[in-house]
């Protein structure tokens, strides 16, 4: 639970790895980048008031496989101000819908990089840079299809 100091507002998450989730609560570079690709409240909250005015407790240690139940648990007892989704045990667009203005962000969004618009359009790389591609993303964990990229972690 990380908890702000100085409003008492809170977050409550859960990790299957702890190290590596607190390693990219430390890292501002992390948090920032993620922050440009999706809304969270507490990476904001961090970077803005920075880590000296929070504290972070490890209120459990559980199964794996008991994280997610013991973080709704935990969201209901405590609250959570920070948390975006109060319930993590439902799928994140349980429920909910996008409004009519961000249906039409996301399609002019989408308009802007299809067609002649991309510039990639009608162009292939080489096999030579497809090798080369290849050969830098071994063991690159950023990649969004390596299993322990961000997308794909479970926390």
């Amino acid at each position: 639970m990380w908890k702000n100091n100085n409003n008492g507002k809170q977050y409550i998450g859960s990790a299957m790895n702890l190290y590596n989730r607190l390693l990219f609560y430390y890292s501002f570079k992390a948090m920032q980048n993620s922050v440009k690709n999706s809304q969270s409240s507490i990476y904001n909250a961090i970077l803005k008031h920075g880590h000296s005015n929070f504290s972070l407790t490890i209120l459990e240690y559980c199964e794996p496989e008991k994280c997610i139940e013991k973080e709704k648990y935990y969201i209901d007892f405590f609250g959570s101000e920070y948390n975006i989704f109060k319930d993590p045990t439902l799928p994140p667009m349980s429920g909910r819908t996008h409004s009519d203005a961000t249906k039409i962000i996301m399609s002019d969004a989408k308009k802007g990089i299809t067609g002649e618009n991309n510039p990639m359009y009608g162009k292939n790389h080489t096999e030579e840079s497809k090798t080369k591609i290849s050969d830098a993303m071994i063991g690159n964990t950023n990649s969004q299809n390596h299993p322990n990229s961000q997308k794909n972690r479970n926390y």
